[in-house]
């Protein structure tokens, strides 16, 4: 086993189904399956989950609503997909536990590096949600902090593509793609991995990021068994 505890970056819009709709039980439990052969391989797995299907803050301040109120309305969107996460993964036999930068008494509980790092050697599976817990920072800057935050030794960010490209792959055909690249040519290339406060993050603190086509069975389970299928950079 070459990682021992990796954090996995979805998109909220990962998880909507084919119709548009906010959360699509089949989308869900796709990553409940993936996540689950990761569990079963020894892995310890933390999970940043975006809201962007049912609400995105920045989109809300394009029709008018206050930036910062729009990004806790986002906030909040991640819980609910964490929520449909969390009781998938309960219902496939995975135990996990939901933790929030934003504490919701009854419902989800604060978030501390502590707590995680307990559950995650304990063999369940993390939810962090709430993004970071304050306005104008995206869900790729969680998933940075608690990759960071939890020491894992991989951030994976799941896609829709197989890796990262030089041009975006689904309108440039001759689009190159990178096995690996260093962060210092995937910044100097502008190639659009994390936004670049979460990009800084994981540079300035060593966290190598791994880009995949995570809509594809059994991805997970083939990176974290060493095999090489998207981009790694680091």
């Amino acid at each position: 086993m070459i990682y021992r505890r990796i954090l996995l970056k979805l998109s909220g819009e990962s998880l909507m189904g084919k119709d548009g709709y906010s959360i699509d039980y089949n989308a869900v439990k796709h990553y409940t399956l993936e996540i689950k052969s990761a569990v079963e391989l020894g892995v310890q797995v933390g999970v940043v989950i975006g809201g962007g299907n049912i609400f995105r803050g920045v989109k809300g301040s394009d029709r008018g609503f206050d930036r910062r109120q729009g990004d806790q309305m986002g906030m909040l969107a991640t819980l609910i997909n964490g929520l449909a996460l969390q009781t998938v993964l309960e219902e496939h036999g995975v135990a996990t536990q939901l933790l929030s930068a934003l504490s919701i008494d009854g419902i989800v509980s604060k978030a501390s590096f502590r707590k995680a790092v307990s559950y995650l050697e304990n063999n369940e599976v993390v939810i962090f949600v709430g993004g970071t817990g304050n306005p104008f920072f995206t869900t790729d800057s969680a998933a940075a902090l608690r990759a960071i935050e939890i020491q894992a030794d991989l951030l994976l960010k799941g896609t829709r593509v197989d890796g990262v490209y030089d041009a975006d792959p689904e309108k440039v055909p001759t689009a190159k793609k990178f096995d690996q690249i260093s962060f210092e040519e995937a910044y100097s290339k502008g190639l659009n991995i994390l936004d670049l406060t979460a990009f800084t993050l994981c540079k300035e603190n060593q966290m190598p990021i791994y880009v995949y086509n995570a809509n594809i069975p059994e991805n997970l389970l083939k990176i974290l068994q060493g095999k090489h299928i998207g981009t790694l950079i680091n």
